[in-house]
């Protein structure tokens, strides 16, 4: 089971298991035990790895002074063996929810003191919960036992475990969020908007050595940990990257550090507050005695942050905090507070990314003056309108700031990104080429028409820093236009032909091979098939070619770069290069969108991700394993797992009996087509049935298919010598079901016998076949998907050009004709009616309005 099927296994039944408790909450309970999963296993592996054998572990215990200062120094906290995670297991039924509370309990009072600010009191919020689980001891302790069983597969033992790990953690987390409605706002950003910001900040820390990043408002830990990721996939060593966090919320500051510690981040490099980010400054509240003189400032290189949208605040006095020289955000709005904050903590060269709702664009007062100060000190770099309802618990759209605390570029790049998502449910989703836009866009300071544009401060200053997207950038659809010549004479406008001069520019003479100039103002569509004009086009098939060429050794390139090298390739790392290098055999191709070819292979990388994973945790002979398929059916009243068959474990059964099993495939599809076929001679047989013989007890009242039990009986009464046509038919009738029934039979065996050869197949595949398939799995599909691309262009202006001939087919004489001709022939029919005298009156006022006597 790979790490998506895992995740949502566990999903799914959590979900179920969760009852009538609030999933906000729910949530605190699961990721909370996975945690300390996570940290009974690190413990054990690192006592492993130290030479200690697991007969030993037993001696775990509290009392040995040595061994708990040893794992401390090593953890940073230290568990005894009665209450590792693997020893609750091993309990079965036995366990009980008192186990829980002692191990959190001894927990605490273990924690290394140089590690406090790591560990110290991170179950709070699982041990209070507890209660939570049931009404009583004994359905407290199912409702634990329960949840440990569930994630006692999670691996967690090595890096391709922590990565599954943190999927399955970061997964769990989305899907209580959009789970647990407003109140999701609290502690997660959706995945899609970290990486936005993520890829924005690693692009501009790139090459740098150690690196600090802060979030304010850390919620999950989810924005750090994806700009820790992205930093480190251009930068090279994770273990370089110090980590920041404060969030005001207990339980959600829990979250933070255990989703940290998790991702296999180094404690030391963990520093993580609980406090209000705006009362509280970074680390004013670390001492009571003498702050002001002992205030030490932290200044990173990146903040991030998805704070509270417009909450309330208490301003401190003018001047009295550095952090607001450009002033005070109202009361009632603390949007600009947090902003400001972020900003101050900045170094000299460092950027940061902030989410706020569109009104700090435009509200103002004090926080036209604050927009006012950042503009002209150049701090603004980007600002980028997101989609509507692209977060949990809110509809409202907002914006991505981006801010550096030094720059000398007197432009602003404003981007309106709200066009560019998927549906995903209730919100909006980023899809990666959205994201890769978004980056490219601003990373490259780029004018896209439609989408971005550089606007200088004299701009700004000219519309009084109102920051407001539509001011600068028009991403609004043209109207449709109706012209009033093609519309009276007919004709399609030689204006609207020209609308799509992006095509002419690459064919310049299929303009004239589809329109054919009908005066100085319009043109007619030629007679004829438009698809088959612009496909038969040579410079139509010229292009076509020329596309191909680009992806000509693409099989080959990818062979290389994944197949022959499987087991080593750096699957992050590898991703990047080959987008760069899709973008790069794309630059000089026109009208097919780079973007969309990158969504395809980024939809591609998907699967062959999640097999390099499987194939470098396993080894190469994980692609020669097959599965017990598992599927859930009711039993007794209750869902129970049960075989049904066979599946790959990495590749597909589909994929193998199309390359190597072929002739068995065809045996059973010649089946099935005469399966088809007696569908058809049946209803043939119907068909030719008179009306008086239909009403036979052998067919349905419907008359459209033979009844099989009566049908049967009826046979049997005919014997060997049928006497009449209706007889005969009935007999051929059940011998075409006698071969149906038999014929079902044999695909059923034969199905069953191919899914035993495909198995026995799969796990004798030489290194050759291996190659094969893996190829045809992974680079046959992403190639072939590519080449579509320019079928799709070209499918497009199809589309265009046929739409403005059916546009202007109906001229407005047309409409009149239709007009009278209709009316004329009401006017006949009215003249067949009759009726009293008031009838006839009404009837004659219709004729008359009509255009009749």
């Amino acid at each position: 089971m790979n790490k998506q099927q895992l995740a949502a296994k566990i999903w799914e039944s959590a979900n179920k298991m969760r009852s009538k408790i609030e999933a906000n909450e729910y949530k605190d309970y699961i990721l909370g035990f996975i945690f300390y999963k996570f940290l009974s296993e690190t413990e054990i592996s690192r006592l492993k790895a130290a030479g200690v054998e697991e007969s030993d572990l037993v001696s775990l215990v509290e009392d040995d002074a040595d061994t708990v200062d040893y794992v401390r120094g090593e953890c940073g906290y230290f568990i005894s063996y009665e209450n590792l995670f693997s020893t609750w297991i091993d309990k079965g039924s036995s366990f009980e929810i008192s186990n829980v509370r002692d191990a959190l309990s001894a927990f605490e009072r273990n924690i290394d003191p140089a590690r406090k600010r790591v560990f110290a009191g991170i179950f709070d919020t699982l041990q209070t919960g507890l209660s939570k689980l049931g009404t009583d001891e004994r359905s407290r302790s199912k409702a634990a036992r329960d949840l440990i069983y569930l994630i006692k597969d999670i691996p967690m033992d090595s890096r391709e475990g922590y990565d599954t790990l943190g999927f399955i953690y970061e997964y769990l987390i989305d899907k209580f969020a959009s789970n647990a409605g407003k109140k999701a706002g609290e502690f997660y950003t959706p995945s899609e908007v970290s990486e936005l910001m993520s890829e924005i900040i690693a692009w501009h820390l790139q090459s740098r050595g150690e690196i600090n990043i802060y979030d304010p408002t850390s919620g999950s830990g989810s924005l750090l940990i994806h700009i820790g990721k992205a930093v480190a996939r251009r930068n090279g060593n994770p273990n370089d990257i110090k980590y920041y966090a404060q969030e005001l919320k207990e339980n959600t500051y829990n979250l933070t550090r255990m989703n940290l510690v998790m991702r296999g981040i180094l404690p030391d490099n963990i520093v993580a507050r609980n406090g209000d980010t705006l009362k509280s400054d970074w680390p004013w509240f670390d001492t009571d005695e003498n702050r002001d003189d002992t205030y030490n400032p932290l200044f990173v290189d990146a903040v991030v942050s998805n704070p509270p949208y417009s909450q309330n605040w208490e301003p401190p006095a003018p001047g009295e905090d550095v952090r607001f020289e450009y002033g005070l955000a109202p009361k009632s709005k603390a949007d600009y507070a947090f902003l400001l904050h972020d900003l101050y903590h900045l170094r000299d060269d460092g950027m940061m990314c902030i989410v706020l709702p569109h009104g700090v664009l435009f509200r103002g007062g004090e926080e036209g003056a604050i927009r006012e100060n950042l503009i002209e000190h150049h701090h603004i770099q980007a600002i980028i309108g997101l989609p509507a309802n692209i977060f949990f618990g809110t509809g409202i759209p907002t914006i991505v700031m981006v801010l550096r605390k030094h720059r000398d570029d007197d432009h602003v790049l404003i981007v309106d990104a709200s066009k560019g998502f998927e549906k995903d449910g209730k919100n909006n989703k980023l899809r990666a080429c959205d994201i890769r836009r978004i980056v490219d866009a601003v990373t490259g300071s780029k004018t896209v028409d439609k989408f971005s544009r550089l606007v200088s401060l004299d701009e700004i200053r000219a519309n009084d820093y109102n920051l407001n997207i539509p001011r600068y950038v028009d991403s609004s659809e043209p109207t449709e236009n109706w012209d009033i010549y093609a519309t009276m004479f007919g004709g399609v406008p030689v204006q609207e032909i020209n609308a799509l001069h992006d095509f002419w520019d690459v064919f310049p003479s299929l303009k004239s091979q589809l329109f054919d100039m009908k005066d100085g103002h319009s043109a007619r569509v030629h007679a004829g098939s438009v698809k088959d004009t612009v496909y038969g086009n040579a410079e139509v098939k010229a292009y076509v070619e020329r596309y191909k060429q680009q992806f000509a050794d693409y099989r080959d390139f990818l062979n290389q770069e994944l197949i022959n090298n499987c087991t080593q390739v750096d699957i992050a790392s590898k991703q990047e290069e080959l987008a760069n290098d899709l973008f790069r055999r794309l630059h000089n191709v026109p009208l097919v969108d780079s973007y969309a070819a990158y969504q395809v292979f980024v939809d591609s990388w998907e699967t062959i991700s999640t097999d390099l994973e499987v194939i470098q945790s396993e080894g190469l002979d994980a692609v020669r394993k097959v599965d017990a398929n598992m599927v859930l059916k009711k039993k007794s009243g209750k869902d129970v797992e049960v075989q049904e068959g066979w599946k790959g474990h990495v590749l597909p059964f589909t994929l193998v009996q199309e390359k190597l099993l072929s002739a068995d495939l065809a045996q059973i599809a010649r089946q099935e087509h005469r399966l088809t076929e007696i569908g058809q001679e049946l209803s043939d047989l119907l068909e030719n049935v008179d009306e008086d013989d239909k009403s036979s007890d052998a067919i349905t009242e419907d008359g459209d298919a033979f009844v099989p039990a009566v049908l049967k009986k009826s046979v049997k009464a005919i014997g060997k010598h049928p006497e009449t046509d209706f007889d005969r038919t009935l007999v051929a009738a059940q011998h075409l079901f006698d071969e149906e029934k038999q014929i079902k039979g044999d695909i059923k065996k034969l199905n069953v016998a191919l899914e035993d050869k495909t198995k026995t197949v799969i796990e004798g595949l030489d290194a050759g076949q291996v190659s094969d398939l893996l190829s045809s799995k992974w680079v046959d599909q992403l190639q072939s998907k590519l080449e579509a691309l320019p079928t799709a262009v070209l499918d497009e202006l199809v589309a265009k050009v046929t739409a403005l001939d059916e546009k202007y087919a109906t001229t407005y004489a047309d409409v009149c004709s239709q007009i009278k001709t209709a009316e004329s022939e009401l006017s006949s029919m009215l003249d067949q009616l009759v009726g009293d005298e008031f009838d006839m009156a009404g009837i004659a006022e219709l004729k008359s309005l009509l255009g009749g006597e």
